[in-house]
């Protein structure tokens, strides 16, 4: 009871201040308080403080240059204040994930967890930090020069961000199962972390961090050129992902599914970053 409690004062105080921040807004509050809590209670401080990593680095990079970002951002369905769609497309597939570990505990659980926490992460820091980069991204597609903030531009400012952002989850992952923070809390299902950062070391974690970081974060770019829903304002003629632009008119779809969302992407894509650092770590053990 002591762990649900804890959980729920901790993560009610962090939503709160976002919320202050404008960070989050007041369903993307909710949610927030309701995936750490279940975090920190089924899982332990390991779980928890891998996502408070993701969480709050994320944070002060969508608020760092907010200004200079701020036209590029004006495309995305979603920017600046996460809402609860947001919030469980970065958090919901992990506390799936602990929740299945406080069921039948197993090392690959988390394993899976540390892949989407750094899928999630690396795609953020991309976005963020790649936005801001001096040359013109490429398509991940066709290769060739794409307006700064397309759906699938990739730069090398944001791929080293990618990198970075995969192996602060990994340096992370270790430092919360290796230091003493993350001593069990809820017996067998927190211990899973424990016996995997013990089979691999910090190396391990830390390559399996960059490798389901960068797996998901070119998932998510791949995904939102081909699959994700895109439509064209017929005010600016800009290339968007939402259905509304300029003084709230129509925008007209253009291309992709009407189901692939920006959230739906993020949800396959931290997936698919979670798989590949659970079969690294499966390999590697």
């Amino acid at each position: 009871m002591l762990d649900w409690l804890i959980g729920l004062a901790c993560s009610s105080f962090i939503a709160w201040a976002a919320w202050r921040k404008q960070s989050l807004s007041v369903s993307g509050a909710i949610a927030a308080v309701i995936v750490g809590t279940l975090l920190y209670a089924l899982g332990g401080l390991p779980w928890y403080g891998t996502l408070m990593v993701f969480f709050l680095t994320s944070t002060m990079l969508t608020k760092w240059k907010h200004k200079r970002k701020a036209v590029v951002e004006s495309n995305y369905a979603k920017s600046g204040r996460r809402d609860a769609g947001q919030v469980v497309a970065n958090g919901g597939l992990g506390t799936l994930l602990c929740l299945g570990n406080s069921i039948w505990p197993h090392s690959l659980w988390w394993a899976a967890f540390m892949g989407i926490m750094a899928a999630v992460n690396a795609d953020t820091w991309a976005t963020e930090i790649g936005g801001l980069s001096r040359s013109l991204p490429r398509s991940i597609v066709s290769g060739r020069r794409v307006p700064t903030g397309t759906s699938g531009g990739i730069t090398a400012a944001g791929l080293a961000a990618s990198l970075s952002g995969g192996l602060l989850i990994g340096l992370a992952g270790w430092a919360f199962t290796s230091t003493g923070w993350g001593q069990p809390i809820s017996g067998a299902a927190a211990a899973s972390s424990i016996v995997v950062t013990s089979a691999v070391g910090v190396i391990g974690l830390l390559l399996s961090g960059a490798l389901g970081g960068m797996a998901g974060s070119l998932s998510d770019s791949w995904l939102g050129a081909v699959w994700q829903v895109m439509y064209r304002c017929p005010v600016c003629g800009k290339e968007i992902e939402k259905k509304r632009h300029c003084n709230d008119t129509q925008a007209i779809r253009i291309r992709g599914a009407s189901w692939m969302t920006n959230d739906t992407v993020n949800i396959i894509s931290s997936g698919i970053g979670g798989a590949v650092s659970a079969g690294f770590i499966y390999l590697y053990i």
